[in-house]
């Protein structure tokens, strides 16, 4: 099939907030620049400040997508399924607002689809500011991995993605169409037919941590293949500095709270063991947020405002440890202020029909 020829959109895009705002029209802008097939596009705004807030109204009239508006954080599997339910074309693909495509990037994640089947098609994931040179996901691995441990089974989860760190241009004779075992949910096109195999939705209890190795088990658990398609290339744009208004939304965003559920889940979901492996994954997770958040938020505003060398790394710590109790505050009034938005309750529309670009 040439994907190049298509008349009507068989694919829409939905995209939701990754940990930030500031990328929205960057990332917005690519889309309609490198996408020459029909697509529908519907964006879930969730929380966003006042200016990307009107920016995207302006941008829904203009372009005449379909925008979906929260007044709250919402997670990323809740923000996509907002948008999964409004979509009725065959495939429908995830992607974060913090996204940059490249030329030809959806003609060729359709291409990769049509002509094998795939339930779930990756393109080549790029990192950094420098647009399309370092990768950051080039498929990997995904699986729950049952052992015999002296005198019990056990059941652990596994996952691993390939050339991350590596130069696009070093990657030679790899970058070839393969099938794999991992896909992330920074740009992943789907068939909407999987979804509705496997339950219907994206799992909301998978809030932070994880969600995409979940969902890439439950396609091959439920007889889907995944397919890198190189030949597609984005760039998931990272390292920038917060601004402030986004401070808020990074640490809902990457709470210990959320991270806790999404293991929890993992846990219950997948019968995972629990043995001194698991404690340990639970407690290198803690310390992952943990770390984002001093990587993100504690060391900028170190920096900016304390100027003495001496007792830095005190400070810093003891900074880290007032965090985290404000974190925990601060997630547990998100929960008690939209219980029933966040996990239940769909969230105001603002209708556009969506059109083909």
């Amino acid at each position: 099939m040439d994907v190049s020829k298509m008349a009507e959109p068989q694919v829409t895009i939905v995209v939701v907030p990754r940990e930030r705002f500031s990328l929205t029209q960057k990332s917005l802008e690519s889309i309609y620049e490198n996408t020459t097939i029909p697509f529908k596009l519907i964006y879930v705004d969730g929380g966003s400040p006042a200016r990307i807030r009107d920016y995207l109204a302006a941008q829904a009239r203009e372009k005449n997508f379909q925008l979906i508006r929260t007044d709250y954080y919402p997670s990323p599997n809740y923000a996509r399924n907002l948008g999964l339910a409004q979509v009725n074309t065959e495939y429908v693909v995830f992607m974060d607002n913090d996204v940059v495509v490249a030329p030809n990037w959806l003609n060729n994640l359709v291409q990769c689809a049509e002509e094998t089947g795939a339930a779930v098609v990756s393109p080549l994931v790029c990192q950094g500011q420098a647009l399309h040179e370092i990768v950051h996901c080039a498929g990997g691995e995904s699986a729950v991995i049952e052992e015999n441990k002296g005198d019990r089974p056990t059941r652990r989860l596994h996952d691993k993605i390939y050339k991350q760190g590596k130069r696009v241009a070093d990657l030679g004779d790899f970058l070839q169409r393969q099938p794999t075992g991992l896909a992330e949910f920074h740009c992943m096109l789907v068939r909407t037919a999987i979804i509705e195999k496997i339950g219907g939705q994206l799992d909301p209890a998978m809030m932070n941590t994880k969600e995409h190795v979940d969902f890439c088990v439950a396609v091959s658990e439920a007889g889907g293949s995944i397919y890198l398609e190189p030949t597609s290339l984005v760039t998931y744009i990272n390292g920038m500095p917060l601004e402030l208004s986004e401070i808020p939304f990074y640490m809902v965003r990457w709470s210990d709270a959320w991270g806790t559920t999404s293991l929890n889940r993992l846990r219950e979901k997948w019968n995972l063991t629990e043995d001194k492996y698991h404690q340990n994954w639970y407690r290198s997770w803690s310390e992952y947020l943990t770390g984002r958040r001093r990587v993100f938020i504690i060391r900028p505003l170190l920096n900016k405002y304390y100027v003495f060398g001496r007792g830095k790394t005190r400070i810093e710590n003891m900074l880290v440890r007032m965090e985290k109790r404000l974190n925990r505050y601060l997630s547990d009034r998100h929960t008690r202020k939209h219980p029933q938005e966040v996990q239940q309750q769909p969230a105001k529309s603002l209708p556009k029909t969506p059109v083909s670009a």
